[in-house]
């Protein structure tokens, strides 16, 4: 295992406010850096699959040839929802060159993904798309792994029983925390684990943050459990509130 001085193996939680966070002051400021990049990325990546989301009906109207939702008015638009959701824009502040190019990596990937899914978006005479967000999610991260996999990893997982694609199965580290931390009913809802380890046979800081179940994330994932769902998946049967899966960020040293 690699070791980081006093940081080694040392865990840091982190509790999530909106998208500010409150770190204990003994952290380092170079941990303290990557926490901030890692609910940047994360955030980011939520606020694409809101527009995806937001878009569904659209999306999914059988009598619309073009949707007009093409890769700059997405971009823009996933740009304006993490705006609103954590009252600043993404590349505000004092920003390392390493930032600045992952975030500038991931919102490429996203128009890279909207372009691809063009001609299904616009397809008439079909409805449901199947472009929903844990696919655009899916998506979106492969391509920003294709970028800049050499310095960072996003991808979103869940605990075990929850997971329908098969390559979204948690890692070691990933389902220890699933299991053995976020499943603690006395930590704070919400709270991001972090830690300093390795991945892959190198030094990374990683991140991974809780998401629970909405109400609409519901009608694919809710009750009742079993019955087959839009997407052909059967139901979890979750609750608004449960624990439905995690964003883990690896950001390499």
């Amino acid at each position: 295992m690699f070791a980081l001085s006093t940081l080694a193996r040392r865990s840091i939680g982190v509790a999530l406010v909106g998208c500010a966070f409150l770190a204990p002051a003994a952290i380092g400021a170079g941990v303290t850096e990557d926490v901030a990049m890692g609910i940047r990325l994360a955030e980011l990546l939520r606020a694409g699959r809101s527009v995806v989301s937001n878009y569904q009906t659209l999306i999914n109207d059988p009598a619309l040839g073009d949707k007009h939702l093409d890769s700059e008015r997405f971009a823009s638009e996933a740009i304006a929802v993490y705006s609103k959701n954590t009252g600043q824009d993404p590349f505000s502040g004092e920003l390392t060159k390493r930032d600045r190019r992952l975030l500038e990596a991931q919102i490429g990937a996203m128009r890279e993904v909207v372009d691809e899914q063009q001609d299904d978006i616009n397809r008439a005479g079909i409805g449901f798309k199947g472009f929903v967000p844990a696919v655009f999610a899916r998506l979106l991260n492969e391509k920003f792994a294709a970028k800049v996999g050499n310095e960072a990893l996003v991808r979103v997982t869940a605990p075990e029983q929850l997971v329908r694609n098969r390559k979204s199965l948690p890692d070691a580290w990933e389902a220890s925390i699933i299991v053995s931390v976020f499943s603690d009913p006395k930590r704070a809802k919400g709270e991001a684990y972090t830690d300093v380890t390795e991945v892959e046979g190198r030094p990374a800081f990683r991140m991974l943050l809780p998401e629970y179940y909405t109400e609409s994330c519901l009608s694919c994932h809710g009750e009742p459990k079993g019955e087959i769902d839009i997407t052909g998946y059967p139901k979890e049967g979750g609750k608004a509130g449960d624990l439905g899966g995690a964003i883990s960020i690896v950001l390499f040293k």
